[in-house]
């Protein structure tokens, strides 16, 4: 039991496991999760791996590194099968997480810290958020973090200068190969400031070196890019002046956007933001240098993505990494002194940020039943198994704090994460109810029974299209705003609201007949949530 006890990578690789494998499949597929499905999808269906398409058209925005290993998936799976098509990115977050650990080693930390830094990132919102929605940021992300180990390695280890080199121009490409070069901004570049601030570079003998890295990965990084540029120029000029114009247009927000990132913790925010607390913590942390390192990594990763206009709350997931690594130091500290500190304002914010804690986890299912207590019919076991496990957590949490054992409070709250995800998440259905949901997979059998074929009024939207099971022709060209009406007599026609009006007008010659509807929102049309963008009528649209 006692070797147990040490076996850090064991237990990370158990609690990364429970967090990001339990109810894969329950939350509902998002936009860019759909982008994603539908692509690989089509990659199979119609063997074009390399001009990818999104509802037969050709989708070249991101590059398609994630789609093909989501693709594999799904042909050994199936498409049917979500939790099959979420597995890659489960197994990409865990080389995240145990690349984060290994980085944590070469930063001279002890092996209780290490696996403490790894728990810390894994139960960090947004990362298991991201590490459970197959879409691009975790690839590029998780594949440019082993790129900066072997980086690492490379430029502090000289007996293997020309393997490390590989190995990091590797994982650059397939970083580059998964998203571009956002993980370059967001994560390499500021990690090479705070290297370059805290470690010093000293490349004199290794410059060919870094030209190999470069080299590899951009050969790698580029290789489909240069390809689809080659064979398709217009498409792909066309998509690129659209993307770049985005980066000053779209999603804009004001400088300061990100500058509550922290709060993306989740559990660990408060510990998160003491930890960026410089002046407080530097006379406490066992290892300044490598403290400062993470903390200027963090900071740098801020105000390089808090320049670019546009900003979105996933576009922090780069900078959660190094911040994971830098609230390890707290942590650290508390494990240590807790015992030992005297000081007032400092035990009042300790007992107060994890106290907190420990009253939501009584709050919880609390509040849980009262909103579904009238919904629970399939759920109790579930409700019951997260009122246990949350009132044990809450008390260890309570009783930790009044023994000043630190441990086992850090602990605790590491299972917090995880009764939450193993148990509250089935709740998330019983919660979040819509009595009008349609899927769009209704629409086959009326297909078959009308004998017809679909088609969107105007635009596709992915979610819709992904549950459909199949691509749907869209009849209004955005480009000259004509509309290409199907050679059938009759033909089901996909509307939104708002199209539902300009079709009787486009569409004189035919009858129009309200035959169902589709929703795919979870929560009802009174709800301020309510999408209207998952929402379609849809006609029988007969010729007159």
């Amino acid at each position: 039991m006692s070797n147990l006890k040490h076996k850090y990578v064991l237990w990370l690789l158990l609690v990364s496991c429970f967090m990001l494998i339990p109810h894969l499949s329950v939350i509902e597929v998002d936009i860019m999760e759909a982008r994603n499905f539908i692509t690989a999808r089509e990659m199979v269906k119609n063997n074009n791996w390399i001009l990818t398409t999104i509802n037969d058209m050709p989708r070249y925005e991101k590059p398609p590194l994630p789609t093909w290993l989501t693709a594999e998936f799904g042909k050994f799976f199936g498409f049917e099968n979500i939790f099959g098509l979420r597995l890659p990115v489960v197994l990409i977050t865990l080389l995240l997480v145990f690349s984060t650990h290994k980085l944590s080693e070469k930063l001279g930390l002890d092996k209780q810290q290490n696996f403490h830094n790894g728990l810390i990132l894994i139960t960090s919102f947004y990362i298991y958020f991201a590490g459970r929605d197959n879409q691009w940021d975790m690839y590029t992300h998780s594949f440019m973090m082993v790129c900066i180990v072997f980086f690492w390695k490379f430029l502090n280890d000289k007996n293997h200068s020309f393997l490390n080199a590989c190995l990091a121009g590797l994982f650059f490409g397939l970083s580059f190969l998964s998203k571009g070069p956002i993980s370059v901004y967001g994560l390499l570049l500021p990690f090479l400031i705070a290297y370059g601030i805290i470690y010093k570079f000293e490349l004199n003998d290794k410059k060919f070196y870094v030209f190999l890295i470069l080299l590899i990965g951009f050969c790698i990084g580029l290789s489909w890019p240069l390809y689809v540029r080659y064979i398709d120029p217009e498409t792909v000029s066309r998509v690129t002046k659209l993307e770049s114009s985005r980066w000053g247009s779209y999603n804009v927000r004001p400088f300061y956007y990100y500058w509550d990132f922290f709060v993306q913790c989740g559990i660990w925010t408060v510990p998160a933001f003491i930890a960026l607390l410089y002046p407080y913590l530097k006379t406490r942390v066992s290892n300044l240098k490598a403290y400062q390192f993470t903390l200027i990594w963090t900071l740098a990763a801020v105000v390089l993505l808090s320049i670019i206009p546009e900003k979105k709350s996933r576009y922090l997931l780069p900078v959660l990494i190094p911040l994971a690594l830098n609230t390890g130091f707290y942590i650290e500290y508390l494990i240590r002194n807790f015992k030992n500190i005297s000081l007032k304002i400092e035990k009042a914010v300790i007992n107060f940020a994890f106290g907190l804690i420990a009253i939501i986890c009584v709050a919880i299912p609390v509040g849980l039943f009262i909103k579904i207590k009238n919904d629970l019919a399939g759920f109790e076991l579930w409700l019951i198994g997260l009122t246990i496990s949350l009132f044990i957590l809450g008390y260890l949490l309570f009783q930790n704090l009044r023994n000043k054992n630190f441990l086992n409070v850090f602990y605790a709250v590491v299972g917090v994460q995880v009764a939450i995800i193993v148990f509250g998440l089935p709740l998330t259905k019983a919660v979040l109810i819509n009595p009008e949901y349609h899927s769009a997979k209704e629409l086959k059998e009326k297909e078959k029974t009308l004998g017809i074929k679909t088609y969107d009024m105007s635009y596709f939207t992915p979610e819709i299209v992904w549950d459909y099971g199949s691509s749907i022709p869209v009849l209004l060209n955005e480009k000259t705003n004509e509309l290409n009406l199907p050679l059938e007599d009759k033909f089901g026609l996909l509307a939104s609201k708002t199209d539902s009006v300009l079709s009787k007008k486009k569409l004189e010659d035919y009858n129009l007949k309200k035959i169902t509807t589709v929703d795919l929102n979870r929560v009802p049309k009174e709800s301020k949530k309510h999408n209207d963008r998952l929402f379609r009528i849809y006609y029988l649209a007969t010729k007159k």
